[in-house]
């Protein structure tokens, strides 16, 4: 945790890129949100990060479809600009 903590965007999404090929289910749902979120944290105007992040959060279940409601229209904004 303390690695994913301090990395870069690039450096999670080269890890969620790898992992995520190679076993989709490979991160628990909390692993994933949590690198989602640092990788948006760190890039919030990349439109197509948040809409990746959006599509992941959709992927487990109505408890975080707000969340990734508000990811996507954040992300189409972004795009319409």
């Amino acid at each position: 945790m303390e690695r994913i903590t301090f990395a870069s965007a690039n450096e999670i999404l080269g890890m969620l890129d790898e992992i995520l090929t190679e076993d989709w289910m490979a991160l628990p749902p909390w692993a994933r949100n949590l690198a989602y979120r640092l990788a948006c944290l760190q890039r919030p105007d990349d439109a197509n990060l948040l809409s990746d992040a959006a599509a992941d959060l959709y992927s487990f279940g109505p408890d975080w479809d707000n969340e990734a409601d508000a990811l996507k229209q954040r992300a189409a904004e972004l795009k319409a600009r």
